[in-house]
């Protein structure tokens, strides 16, 4: 199968359906961030330490399957092609996920600074990226029918990449830099 198919060569490309759109469509713009995202966290999972790497895993195949719930002209063409559904369940599993690594951190007193080690730092690029997708979805969400749980997974994911960011910095035991605003 070749990988190019010179349809796009024009400035448009074909939903999951067939339909055609701009390159620049709103639809496009919010699945092509989640592709974006889902990029950056296998670089994530690459770099961070092992015990975090089926959690990213989980977490890019439902980003996977979000995008690909995008890229579908209409719900019909996503279950006619049987993309599968964003549930309660994969956001059940990002809290429990949260509650579990939040055991182990300290009590935040400040903001904190990204950074410390090039993991950690990524998984802040991850959240800043996945908040990002998340007004895409909602810009879509004014004119298209998008995934029902879309946005909430989004918001959830953000908040996951950054407990996540937390305790990966805790495993490499690196300190954490807290924001003190200078006037």
């Amino acid at each position: 199968m070749k990988i190019y198919t010179r349809t796009g060569d024009k400035g448009s490309t074909g939903l999951v359906g067939g339909q055609r759109v701009a390159k620049d469509d709103r639809r496009i713009e919010a699945y092509g961030t989640v592709d974006e995202l889902n990029s950056h966290v296998g670089l994530l999972r690459d770099q961070a330490p092992a015990e975090h790497h089926a959690l990213l895993e989980k977490v890019q195949e439902t980003l996977f399957a979000l995008g690909s719930r995008l890229a579908c002209a209409t719900p019909e063409d996503a279950d006619r092609f049987q993309v599968p559904p964003l549930t309660e369940g994969h956001v059940k599993a990002l809290e429990d996920a949260m509650d579990t690594m939040d055991r182990d951190l300290p009590p935040m007193r400040n903001f904190i600074l990204p950074g410390g080690h090039p993991c950690v730092s990524q998984a802040h690029v991850c959240r800043t990226v996945c908040r990002r997708a998340e007004r895409r979805v909602v810009e879509l969400a004014t004119t298209t029918a998008v995934p029902p749980l879309a946005v909430e997974y989004l918001n959830r994911l953000s908040d996951l990449l950054f407990v996540l960011a937390r305790h990966i910095a805790l495993r490499l035991k690196v300190a954490e830099t807290p924001w003190k605003p200078r006037g």
